[in-house]
């Protein structure tokens, strides 16, 4: 495995498997399997908001792009069990810029993972967090950090915060310590729109508070999830 995906993702590199994957449902259908592993459209059905065959034909094209693929080869196909092929996935935007279908692509793909992922903190505050213990509160929370870097140093804290959490990600279910339980980390690399003048932006700006702030091409990955990108 390549140090730049210590994750163990699947790499996408297609803008058409990019387009398919920009959409909701087909999403939604990729996280449930990336999180809770093999089921039917039926069962997959309730969870990513459509009908047993509009599920089931999502699945397909997701399967076409080497996405999804049988759980159980051989198997009855009314039954049919589908199994995500990686724990996430992960995309880049092409650096050539005449590569505008690629780039595209990518940015669609982007986009839907923001749009996703945007309401998670808020439904996390108002449904999950009054009820954890206090140990598990004072572990939860939100950093938001401003840092004055080159694209090379932003990739190499994305790598440093990938190679710390690659353990984790990677290791089997029964070598889980007892206590663990599910932990969702979002994070966002947001390049501003203008380069800084050396000694400006050492302090957070006004309505951020201190802390720290990924790629926005990775899915989710569970036995970690946009996120990359499930992304």
């Amino acid at each position: 495995m390549e140090p730049s995906n210590r994750l163990g993702d699947i790499e996408i590199t297609d803008p058409k498997a990019m387009r398919a994957l920009a959409h909701p449902v087909r999403l939604a259908i990729l996280e449930h399997l990336q999180r809770h592993g093999p089921a039917t459209a039926t069962a997959l059905a309730p969870h990513v908001g459509a009908t047993p065959s509009v599920t089931s034909w999502h699945l397909r094209h997701l399967a076409g792009f080497g996405l999804v693929g049988d759980a159980e080869p051989g198997a009855d196909k009314r039954e049919r069990r589908w199994r995500a092929v990686a724990r996430g996935f992960r995309f880049e935007v092409p650096e050539d810029g005449a590569d505008e279908e690629g780039r595209t692509a990518a940015r669609l793909l982007s986009r839907e993972m923001f749009v996703r992922s945007a309401d998670l903190p808020a439904r996390w505050a108002a449904t999950v967090e009054p009820g954890l213990d206090p140990v598990w509160r004072r572990v939860a929370g939100l950093a938001n950090t401003r840092v004055v870097v080159t694209a090379e140093e932003a990739a190499a804290i994305e790598d440093a915060i990938e190679q710390a959490l690659a353990p984790f990600v990677t290791r089997d279910a029964d070598a889980r310590p007892d206590g663990a339980r599910s932990v969702r980390l979002l994070r966002y690399t947001l390049p501003e729109g203008e380069s800084r003048p050396q000694g400006e932006g050492e302090g957070p700006a006004e309505g951020e508070t201190p802390g720290s702030g990924a790629k926005d091409g990775r899915g989710p990955a569970d036995g970690t999830g946009p996120a990359g990108g499930t992304a």
